[in-house]
């Protein structure tokens, strides 16, 4: 892992086309703002995460439908 620091104002920048700038910092809080094409998907890791999740649980729903349609088909 890379660790940077950066104050109020400065900036990460990630390639030609992603920018990472702390906008502020109250207390224990950093907020940053993210410039990046609309291409490239954005998240909060905690939302990534459930949506990985949730992608899986739908992967594994359809394959056991496959799964029962085969086995409908040959009844």
């Amino acid at each position: 892992m890379l660790i940077l620091n950066r104050k109020k104002d400065e900036s990460i920048q990630i390639g030609d086309d992603i920018e990472i700038k702390v906008v502020a910092v109250e207390g224990d809080q950093v907020k940053i703002g993210i410039e990046a094409p609309r291409s490239v998907d954005v998240y909060r890791k905690e939302i990534y995460i459930k949506i990985q999740e949730e992608n899986q649980e739908a992967s594994t729903a359809s394959d056991e439908l496959i799964n029962l349609l085969k086995n409908f088909k040959k009844e």
